[in-house]
């Protein structure tokens, strides 16, 4: 079973599994967008990474960690942030691969990583897979550790997913 764990948004990540072990690990694909040189997501990108990593329809899953706006976040932001994540669902679709959604507080409690530090699934994820330490050593690599433990949780818990 491969599974292919999402850490949605421009700062987010890409963790795929093959079972249990972690078969490979990219930063969401992003490209400069426009005269301001903010950034967007390069959906060509993602569909390449994934597209790569499908064994086969009825044996690759998806896994988006589904969030919501949160309290001070801009509206820019958040338009942003929802464009990322419907082209995740787009993508998804289009490659005709079950995705499956878990809200980061139902992944988080699996792990317990409740109240935590943000830093703290990093932490975890390294003591999981010492081998990869060398690519979480940057505090900024705690979303490819929530990508990472995303994809576990629906491995460890798949039967609370509906097909």
């Amino acid at each position: 079973m491969r599974i292919i764990g999402i850490d949605p948004g421009l700062s987010g990540a890409v963790a795929i599994l093959d079972n249990l072990k972690i078969f490979d690990l990219f930063d969401m694909p992003i490209m400069a967008e426009g005269k301001k040189n903010k950034n967007q997501l390069n959906s060509a990108q993602l569909v390449k990474i994934i597209r790569s990593h499908i064994l086969t329809n009825d044996d690759t899953f998806v896994i988006v960690e589904q969030v919501s706006a949160m309290p001070g976040q801009g509206v820019t932001s958040m338009f942003n942030f929802g464009q990322t994540f419907g082209a995740i669902k787009g993508i998804c679709a289009s490659l005709n691969l079950p995705i499956f959604y878990v809200r980061p507080n139902k992944w988080k409690k699996h792990f317990e990583l409740i109240n935590a530090s943000k830093d703290a699934s990093r932490t975890k994820v390294i003591e999981m897979y010492p081998s990869i330490s060398d690519r979480l050593r940057k505090k900024k690599d705690v979303n490819k550790a929530d990508a990472i433990l995303i994809a576990r949780f629906f491995k460890e818990c798949k039967s609370q997913f509906a097909e």
